[in-house]
């Protein structure tokens, strides 16, 4: 088990993490979620040891890891931007960390042919890493992370530069490899789709402080603050009375009537500003009478135009009570 206690990184006495505390269990996938510079990438790398933590703890099985270096902790990484030899093929790329461990070439070849088979790859070992594509090359990454058979595994936002449907294609592949693997793996993403799909719990982390952390189901049905409700495209507001988030189908926006009595029970009387399509979604930027500004996310396209005076109404069982 990896074990992060108050764990506090400082870049020119500045703060990238500030007091983290983390726990990963064996065969647990944890994902830590957050907007960049939130300090996601610095947590992989000091639990790699490749940053000094100011203060704090790192311990495996309750063992410091403080003074052990890299090489000996047998955590695999793999970068976000694969960090792939360009002069070595798939095969010698695979291979890389098994010939530090001084492993004989028939049982490389053996074991790389096994985790190219693993990542949906046969019989590219020869292939040079130049002529693969983003996916291809991502599949590679995981592979050399995985070959020495790390105990943790850690991956930097592992599909991040990849296409949207390639992205979805290889969330279950990803998914899938991790249990099979049955080892403890911490991977760190911007995106809560991606984060949901493949983790056991969920650490969201935002300028260097954990906001929550929780199984995954918590933190989507019931976030823990402001920030992390927002972030996950809850619509955060006191319109209603105290701090609440709504998911975007608990609301409805209906424009004006003829007549006062059509707007619905408990409903805040808005005039919409504007709005924009966002792929999925409308976002709708509206004003109370009070002088509160909302933007309020939509799934359905039959929305009020701007200029528009209109009603929200809130569904209660769509609501979650927020910290003030």
């Amino acid at each position: 088990m990896l074990e992060v206690a108050g764990l506090v990184v400082r870049y020119d006495r500045v703060p990238a993490l500030d007091g983290v505390d983390l726990r990963v269990g064996n065969g647990e996938v944890v994902c830590v979620l957050g907007p960049s510079g939130g300090g996601k990438s610095t947590l992989l790398r000091t639990v790699a040891g490749l940053e000094a933590p100011a203060e704090g703890a790192i311990a495996w099985d309750g063992r410091d890891l403080r003074d052990v270096p890299p090489h000996l902790r047998r955590f695999g990484l793999m970068f976000q931007d694969h960090a792939l030899f360009p002069h070595r093929d798939v095969a010698g790329n695979v291979g890389f960390g098994l010939r530090m461990q001084g492993i004989d070439a028939p049982t490389i070849r053996a074991r790389t042919d096994e985790l190219l088979t693993l990542v949906g790859l046969p019989g590219f070992a020869d292939r040079p890493v130049r002529s693969l594509s983003g996916g291809e090359q991502q599949r590679v990454a995981l592979a050399r992370a995985l070959a020495p058979n790390p105990r943790l595994l850690m991956l930097d936002e592992p599909l991040g530069a990849l296409d949207r449907a390639l992205r979805e294609r290889l969330v279950d592949e990803l998914r899938a490899i991790f249990l099979r693997r049955e080892r403890a793996v911490l991977l760190v993403t911007h995106d809560h789709e991606e984060a949901f799909a493949l983790a056991d719990r969920v650490v969201v982390l935002r300028d260097g402080r954990v906001e929550q952390d929780a199984d995954a189901a918590t933190v989507w049905a019931r976030p823990a603050t402001a920030f992390v409700a927002g972030f996950l495209g809850y619509n955060v507001t006191t319109a209603f009375g105290s701090q609440i988030a709504v998911r975007p189908e608990g609301l409805t926006l209906t424009p004006d009537g003829s007549a006062p009595t059509d707007a619905p029970a408990g409903a805040v009387a808005v005039t919409v500003v504007d709005r924009t399509f966002r792929r999925d979604h409308f976002r709708v930027r509206v004003r109370t009478a009070a002088g509160e500004v909302l933007d309020v996310a939509f799934r359905e396209p039959d929305l009020p135009a701007a200029g528009t005076p209109g009603h929200l109404a809130l569904d209660p069982a769509a609501a979650v009570p927020l910290p003030a």
